[in-house]
């Protein structure tokens, strides 16, 4: 049974974490798993991951979505993060992984960012 959020917004798959508090091992697994089975089961190639009610997240969690990002890349999908509250932003910085997820502030934001052209188009 999944335990995420999800809706379809022009063609994003939109995600949400529901849980506050994401630092109970057993949950991260199972969280780590359905994340997983959605790049498998989906034929969506963007992803927007919405942070908006997680306050708190442990480094296990980093980890499943450092796996979560790594198994979008090998699918070609396009992952992007949003609502991420100052704390956990602060974890990302700390851990310099700033680098490996493209944030947004929220999700209209992450959203639109797939619309961006790049440097010169």
């Amino acid at each position: 049974m999944s335990t995420l959020l999800t809706r379809n917004k022009d063609g994003i798959l939109v995600i949400y974490l529901p849980d506050v508090r994401l630092i109970d091992l057993s949950r991260i697994e199972a969280l780590g798993s359905e994340l997983i089975n959605l790049v498998n089961k989906t034929e969506q190639q963007r992803f927007v991951l919405n942070f908006q009610n997680v306050s708190h997240m442990s480094s296990g969690m980093i980890g499943k979505l450092i796996a979560f990002a790594k198994k979008c890349e090998a699918a070609n999908v396009a992952l992007r993060l949003c609502g991420i509250n100052d704390n956990i932003h602060k974890i990302f910085q700390v851990m310099k992984l700033e680098w490996q997820f493209s944030i947004e502030t929220d999700e209209e934001a992450a959203i639109a960012s797939f619309d961006k052209k790049g440097w010169f188009g």
